[in-house]
């Protein structure tokens, strides 16, 4: 069962909501009087014809939620816990391959195969995260702690920060992690922060960075307990997190004085940042830059957002081969709204929400091969483009410098 505290923003997102859907509709940046153009389910039409995605949609997050199966939303323990030992298993036996093979054309095989289940690794921590993992919290904080902690995350601070994400997404002030800058903040960056921030490819070695310092314009860390991110009450879990993080590095430590630099250069240095890439590809990819290039995603202040208008500014991705491989996690929009519905439940719950959703879900474009190769041009694109937004306005979208 969810914490009372995850449950008041939540419960507080769907009260704006239920406001924001009976509210009349009108279009977010005209200031014409003119009737506002609709189709026949209320979805609201630009003059073109095309539709509007930043103003308030027809539908509810009660109306998501009663369109997908009951079902999906029970969590399975033994099922999870499957996932995650055949995860382990993997890992296992691609480090004790790749060690015992000790072959220059190998390495490079093994730190891909190898970076890309940390991140399936990461993903499970992701959902004990957010208590879909099992109905025992106290087994989710545990499998969270030692799984993130394997690849160098600190499990509660990234749980609390990511819990933020969630709430908030789509507000330019309160959202974490991937939030736009404004152009005032913009010009105010150093040049190292916009080259490591808004540039490709360094943009995607950026997490370790993020975990200690945050975002421009954010203050603190996520191992500091002391950090604004934190509640009093979750001190000692942030602790518990640099406690398991500690013991990580000093078995990090050991393995270096067995093994050698070398080795352990290979087997757990390059696929960390092998899973570091990953992470920010996939988690900037859901956030920014639609493979329309004319599409531009909407971010809002004050009444104009809400949890559910925020939250339908992500995207779904297709992976290729990796959709199963780190779990699904391409199934981000449902995810976004809901996530406490399993990731193994995900790809039904989509399919049945999106029903609802019409055009407020933008339907990914699947990868011509196993390689998602195709997804190389809108993270560029968006990387390029998106640098910040305008300092006032309550629906605003990126500008390039």
């Amino acid at each position: 069962m969810r914490s009372q505290r995850s449950i008041l923003p939540l419960n507080a997102a769907r009260r704006s909501v239920r406001a924001a859907v009976a509210a009349p509709i009108s279009g977010p940046a005209s200031t014409s009087s003119a009737p506002v153009r609709k189709d026949e389910r209320g979805f609201v039409l630009k003059e073109d014809g095309s539709y509007d995605l930043s103003a308030p949609p027809p539908f509810g997050l009660s109306d998501i939620r009663e369109a997908i199966p009951k079902q999906c939303w029970e969590k399975n323990g033994f099922k999870s816990m499957a996932y995650l030992a055949a995860d382990v298993a993997i890992v296992t036996g691609l480090a004790a391959g790749a060690f015992a093979l000790n072959q220059w054309w190998a390495w490079p095989l093994y730190w891909v195969a190898q970076g890309t289940m940390f991140w399936a690794l990461f993903v499970v921590g992701h959902d004990c995260g957010h208590q879909s993992f099992s109905n025992n919290r106290h087994l989710n904080d545990l499998v969270g702690n030692i799984t993130h902690s394997s690849i160098l995350v600190p499990y509660h601070g990234w749980r609390i920060s990511h819990r933020t994400h969630h709430g908030n997404h789509g507000h330019v002030e309160n959202d974490e992690s991937w939030h736009p800058v404004t152009k005032s903040m913009f010009d105010k960056l150093e040049k190292w922060t916009k080259l490591g921030r808004l540039s490709f490819p360094w943009s995607l070695f950026a997490y370790p960075f993020y975990l200690w310092k945050r975002s421009p314009g954010k203050e603190g860390s996520h191992y500091d307990p002391d950090c604004d991110l934190f509640q009093p009450s979750e001190k000692n879990m942030v602790l518990t997190s640099d406690a398991f993080m500690i013991g990580m590095l000093g078995l990090l430590a050991a393995c270096t004085a067995k093994l050698g630099v070398a080795a352990m250069f290979n087997l757990y240095f390059v696929p960390y940042w092998v899973f570091v890439v990953w992470l920010d590809t996939v988690t900037y990819l859901h956030h920014h830059g639609p493979e329309d290039a004319g599409m531009k995603m909407p971010w809002y202040r004050g009444e104009e957002w809400s949890y559910l208008r925020g939250g339908l500014t992500t995207l779904d991705r297709d992976y290729g081969i990796f959709n199963k491989i780190h779990h699904n996690i391409e199934t981000h929009v449902v995810h976004h709204l809901f996530p406490q519905i399993p990731h193994y439940n995900l790809v039904e719950a989509t399919e049945a929400a999106k029903k609802v959703m019409g055009p407020y879900y933008r339907e990914p474009v699947k990868s011509a091969g196993p390689l998602p190769v195709h997804l190389i041009e809108p993270l560029k694109r968006s990387l390029t483009e998106d640098q910040f937004v305008a300092d006032e306005g309550d629906i605003v979208y990126y500008q390039k410098a």
